[in-house]
């Protein structure tokens, strides 16, 4: 059997990170620079932007086994049942050849009464490939979508060299915990990757658990990003945590929007608003965990506003499409490289039927095939905005 070679990380072999640190414990890729890790040292942003979510090493070789070392951090909430591991996918020239989880790594527990953390060290493990096809090929290999992965070291069986992009359009996407791939069970299985492999598009997806929340960091972020096609996701996040009233809605906004013009004046620019989520339709947040789910094996949240204060300005999620949908409308008059997607349009009410949200609010791992699928049709496809 040929030995395997260690291989340095270097940081063109990294896609969809925007930013790779080298520390003591291991290249840490990032999706989010370190001067917004620095204004926003929010635990929930920085945990949701380091899960590299449709991160990838992308290299051409001849080698038949490649080894990763890494160590992973996952999350656990107390009084939750176990969420699953982190997957590493491998594809060759373009096509699924295998998935495997690392043993050992960091858990971060985290109470979502008080929100008290506390990490508990481990140690790394090693992902292993084998009985790849002996020929010059592109291989890509997709780290985990809902876990921090610290790698240690790449190992093959034969020299690597990085793959540039080539001509394929660079897809640019912000989004909430959806975006980021929750409840999918795979890193190409959360919707940007389908809808991107779908469109023969390069993604760089920007979606954050619990950090869509139309903050000017990231805003700022998108804008000095090369891109040829962007799109923006909003207002789940602004309607569960009960971030901003319609006035400071409709402001961030477009001030948002302005910066992203900024950088990309003609970029094509889609704007997404919410998925259908019934808890929020027509009730304002804060959202919360459902306290009687816990304990039975699954976890529900709920919407805790109250719909009598929509009048004064609270926001539910058919409000923001409404406004959402006025602003664009307002804007295309100077702008006609934006565009508007109504979200229902990728789940809605018949889904909802179809496809339940299994924690009322988030989509399980065959509605995120199907948003993928109906993203890659509507943006993509004839006549869409980022066709």
């Amino acid at each position: 059997m040929s030995t395997l070679t260690r291989i340095p990380l270097t940081d063109d072999l990294f896609r969809g990170a925007l930013e790779i640190e080298r520390t003591d414990r291991g290249v840490q890729p990032h999706r989010l620079p370190g001067w917004v890790r620095r204004q926003l040292p929010d635990p929930q942003l920085l945990m949701a932007e380091a899960q590299p979510s449709g991160v990838r090493l992308v290299f051409r070789t001849r080698a038949t086994r490649i080894a990763l070392g890494s160590r992973p951090t996952r999350v656990s909430y107390v009084g939750a049942p176990a969420r699953p591991d982190g997957v590493y996918e491998l594809l060759v020239d373009g096509e699924h050849v295998g998935s495997a989880t690392v043993d050992g790594g960091d858990v971060l527990s985290i109470d979502p009464i008080t929100g008290a953390r506390e990490v508990r060290p481990g140690e790394p493990g090693t992902v292993s490939f084998g009985g790849l096809p002996d020929r010059d090929k592109t291989v890509e290999l997709w780290l985990p979508h809902n876990e921090l992965a610290v790698l240690v070291e790449l190992r093959t069986d034969a020299p690597v060299e990085p793959v540039s992009p080539g001509d394929r359009p660079v897809w640019l996407h912000h989004g909430s915990s959806i975006s980021h791939g929750s409840n999918a069970l795979t890193p190409t299985g959360t919707w940007p990757p389908l809808a991107a492999r779908t469109a023969g598009v390069d993604l760089v997806n920007l979606g954050f658990s619990g950090s869509a929340l139309l903050d000017p960091q990231t805003a700022r972020t998108m804008r000095d990003t090369p891109a040829d096609l962007i799109s923006v996701k909003i207002g789940i996040n602004i309607v569960n945590g009960d971030t901003m009233r319609l006035r400071t809605f409709t402001a961030a906004v477009h001030g948002f929007l302005d910066t992203l013009r900024d950088g990309h004046p003609e970029t094509p620019l889609l704007i997404v608003s919410p998925i259908l989520c019934p808890i929020h339709e027509h009730t304002p947040g804060p959202g919360a965990f459902d306290p009687s789910s816990f304990g039975s094996g699954t976890v529900r949240f709920i919407a805790t506003g109250d719909p009598a204060e929509v009048a004064a300005g609270k926001l539910t999620l058919t409000v923001v499409r409404d406004e959402l949908s006025r602003i664009v409308a307002q804007r295309r008059q100077d702008d006609p490289a934006l565009a508007y997607l109504d979200g229902r349009e990728l789940y809605g009410p018949d889904d909802a039927t179809d496809h339940p949200l299994p924690d009322a609010l988030h989509p399980d791992a065959a509605t995120h095939r199907i948003i993928g699928e109906r993203f890659a049709r509507l943006a993509f496809g004839p006549g869409g905005a980022l066709s």
